[in-house]
């Protein structure tokens, strides 16, 4: 319960910034005081490392299955995703608080039980009843059109002419007699004015059945921590940068049973691709990335960075949520900007939302708590533009 309580914590203090945490419901009451994001994050190791350390005492031992969705009752299981998911919110903090970033990163990949390697040891959730995957019901049975596959990583996979597209979504269906070319894999730009349903349901789709497991976190996430770990020079497994960025890589591929994984690790040809719209409308003329698919060991720390992130951002599809985050902490990949800025000129057309505004009932009902975090804590306006505590790359 520790461990999934911070999972799904981690996801809310990413996207506000501080939020009640530690003193939810002391005596007795129904607002709470607001955490630092600071003191958020560091309670939130101490949870996985207890839980962690209770549960290695347990690794050889199991539960019932009944209760378990994700690891049918294996602690073992268990185990390897908290160190996982302490990995994950260690390299959040890179360039806010470097030393307990470190810290944490190793801790959680030392460990004697240590973290995911293979697929097997994906954290996924199945079995969600006669109505299915909440994602399949929002894309297909709900969909209104504005529930599509992102413009931005289309381009980036149509560029590598990656073998994953195939798995990941579904083809446009237009009918445009003057170019026989259009159909493919070609998702909707994000920041624009939302077509009418009829138009918008053409861009390609997620590809996701009522059956589908919903990811939580898999072990190609993990490989390229455990490199941009190593990038950095600490101590996040035995290998190199390039031998878990490659990892990272073959362990997509094989989860979601695409080939030709050795065709795209060596290439250093292609590039992300511009965006032209299928309809026209929304075609990017900007500046986009040059960054390629092949480890480059003679690069600068900043170029194989942004390879690991890029290829992060396309193996952890689809956590639209960490994916935000990521890109955010590190700023890559590099995306488009909006077509339409409804801020009034607050928030950044090229750089997007830094976090998400507190909603309006936390301030009606939690005004003085929420007043005190804004002044004290966030230390910048409640709007999309302030950033949160570890957003603080230069």
């Amino acid at each position: 319960a520790e461990i999934c309580k911070v999972s799904a914590i981690h996801r809310i203090t990413d996207a506000y910034g501080p939020i009640p945490y530690s003193k939810i419901g002391e005596n007795g009451e129904l607002n709470a005081p607001f955490d630092s994001q600071e003191e958020v994050y560091k309670s939130m190791f101490e949870e996985l490392t207890d839980a962690i350390n209770i549960l290695t005492l347990r690794q050889t031992e199991s539960f019932s299955s009944n209760a378990d969705k994700v690891f049918n009752g294996n602690i073992m299981a268990w185990t390897k995703f908290a160190n996982s998911m302490k990995l994950r919110l260690a390299m959040r903090l890179s360039y806010v608080a470097p030393e307990l970033s470190q810290q944490m990163a190793e801790e959680a990949v030392n460990h004697e039980i240590g973290v995911m390697e293979s697929n097997a040891d994906n954290a996924k959730i199945a079995g969600f009843g006669k109505d299915g995957n909440p994602l399949h019901r929002i894309m297909y049975l709900w969909n209104g059109g504005d529930s599509r596959i992102s413009a931005d990583i289309t381009s980036y996979m149509n560029g590598f002419q990656d073998p994953r597209r195939s798995k990941y979504f579904t083809q446009t269906t237009f009918d445009l007699d003057d170019n026989v070319d259009q159909n493919g894999y070609f998702g909707l730009r994000s920041g624009i004015m939302i077509p009418a349903a009829q138009e918008a349901q053409k861009y390609s789709n997620y590809n996701c059945a009522p059956s589908t497991p919903m990811l939580w976190m898999n072990a190609a996430e993990v490989a390229f921590l455990k490199a941009e770990g190593k990038l950095r020079g600490w101590n996040t497994g035995s290998e190199n940068a390039q031998a878990y960025y490659q990892k990272g890589v073959e362990l997509s591929f094989e989860e979601w049973g695409a080939d030709g994984v050795d065709n795209y690790l060596s290439d250093n040809t292609n590039t992300p691709m511009q965006y032209i719209d299928p309809m026209g409308k929304n075609t990017y003329n900007g500046n986009i990335s040059d960054i390629t698919v092949a480890w480059d060991e003679s690069a600068d720390f900043e170029e194989n960075l942004e390879r690991i992130i890029t290829q992060k951002w396309i193996a952890i599809f689809p956590l639209g949520i960490e994916a935000w985050a990521e890109q955010r902490r590190t700023g890559y990949p590099e995306l488009m900007s909006v077509v339409v800025n409804n801020s009034g000129g607050v928030v950044n057309s090229a750089q997007g939302p830094k976090r998400l505004a507190y909603p309006g009932e936390e301030i009606t009902t939690n005004e003085e708590n929420v007043r005190y975090a804004i002044d004290n804590y966030l230390k910048g306006p409640d709007n999309m533009a302030t950033s949160v505590w570890w957003d603080s790359k230069k």
